[in-house]
């Protein structure tokens, strides 16, 4: 019998894993490969702001499942995990509902031999009065396109009104990290574009986009050579930027912060803190820690359980040499750790010592949408490289292209840049339903 490697979670970095073992494991019979998500599509997570702008189909981006697993010789289960029986070494899925609640497929099983958690995280709302009831958050593609069509929804009302009065929308953004600066870009750049397509009854200057952030500065987890010029370009976009703001309770139509300001906003995105599902604490006996992530060591294999692995955004591995401090939640970190569990598991099928990960940082870029962006380039020839403008955008456009490749192959990768080129031609420069 092959051996059985199970990865739960069909996000960037479990998807490529199961894909590298697909193409290699898998088509040589060595072992049988399944990718479970609760989801049929996928969607690249650092795209999920422009979704929710309508800069970017969601439909014409997405990657199926099913199509992928087989192109890829891997099988892939449509389910949720809801259960873990370390010593029978099986998950359980849960059963899947269709729209009208009926039962789709019924709970089951499944065995593995070697199991990689790859579930991600969610937002952290930190347990705000009324963030959940009143905030959107964009930790799925629904919740993107929930987003969007709120935002649609204000134009079009204010557009059938016919009236000449000029009407307003006013956003609040909490969180002033990579998700939150770039999505308020997005919305400036979605503002223009929606009245260039005549929906002017709320020109680019009422909408009103307000970006929180509770520490000193913007993008805290990056160096402040990239946080000031991102901080000076918002502002000359128009957007307001609160610093040392801490959101205390959230309303239908407002935000209280813990210094006493109230901020008037109509649509609420909370996009501040991350922690893992949770459903990973105290999973069988697994170690987590207060967010729900669970504890690995340096070769990604869980403190209990030498045949479970987790990484990136729900595990915590320790990096060494920083004082105890965590590999940080980066997408980089996720694709770095699935190269390396492609090679580890290879080498746990064939009894051999597996290696330690050691994340290397290659540096950050944020987009700014069509008008700026800006960040830094790390490596070992260039040290640390500063980038702004056309340059920037060229390389995080890069970014998406190499996932792309991870997935496609070179071939696939070109031909989907062809298209995208055509499609510019032919379609809005913004999703207008």
């Amino acid at each position: 019998m092959s051996h059985r490697i199970v990865i739960v979670g069909g996000g960037a970095g479990g998807l490529e894993l199961a894909t590298r073992l697909g193409r290699t494991l898998g088509k040589r019979g060595q072992a049988k490969v399944t990718l479970v998500d609760a989801n049929l599509t996928h969607i690249w997570k650092p795209l999920l702001h422009e979704v929710a702008a309508g800069s970017l189909n969601s439909s014409e981006d997405e990657l199926n499942y099913v199509a992928q697993a087989k192109w890829n010789h891997f099988e892939f289960q449509l389910g949720r995990m809801a259960g873990l029986e370390r010593a029978e070494q099986r998950i359980t899925l849960a059963a899947t509902l269709d729209e009208r609640g009926d039962v789709l497929m019924p709970e089951r099983q499944l065995g593995y031999d070697s199991l990689v958690i790859a579930v991600g995280s969610t937002t952290n709302d930190f347990g705000t009065p009324g963030a959940a009831e009143h905030c959107l958050f964009l930790d799925t593609r629904e919740q993107a396109e929930r987003f969007h069509r709120q935002l649609l929804s204000h134009y079009l009302r204010a557009h059938a009104s016919q009236s000449e009065r000029t009407e307003q929308i006013s956003v609040a953004i909490v969180g002033a990290g990579a998700t939150g600066v770039e999505l308020a870009a997005e919305l400036h750049h979605a503002a223009h574009e929606l009245a260039a397509y005549g929906l002017d009854s709320i020109r680019p200057e009422n909408m009103r986009i307000t970006l929180i952030e509770a520490g000193p500065r913007v993008l805290p987890a990056l160096p402040e050579r990239i946080s000031q010029p991102v901080h000076k370009t918002l502002e000359k976009l128009g957007v307001t930027v609160l610093t040392n703001a801490a959101v205390s309770e959230v309303t239908r139509d407002n935000l209280h912060t813990a210094q006493g300001e109230t901020i008037v906003a109509s649509l609420k995105v909370w996009a501040a803190g991350i922690r893992a599902p949770d459903f990973l604490k105290d999973l069988d006996g697994l170690e987590s820690n207060r967010i729900n992530q669970l504890q690995v060591r340096p070769t990604l294999q869980t403190t209990r359980d030498d045949n479970i692995f987790a990484f990136g955004d729900c595990a915590a591995c320790p990096q060494p040499g920083s004082d105890g401090r965590n590999v940080p939640p980066r997408a980089q970190a996720a694709h770095q750790q699935a190269s390396l569990l492609a090679k580890s598991l290879k080498l746990r099928i064939a009894g051999q010592a597996l290696p330690e990960y050691r994340y290397r940082d290659y540096g950050s870029l944020i987009s700014l949408a069509s008008f700026s962006a800006v960040g830094n380039l790390m490596g070992n020839l260039t040290g640390s490289v500063m980038l702004e403008g056309w340059l920037a955008r060229a390389f995080y456009v890069s970014l998406y292209r190499m996932h792309q490749m991870a997935l496609y192959g070179t071939f696939r990768t070109l031909l989907l840049m062809l298209s995208d080129r055509i499609g510019r031609s032919t379609e809005p420069r913004l999703k207008l339903h």
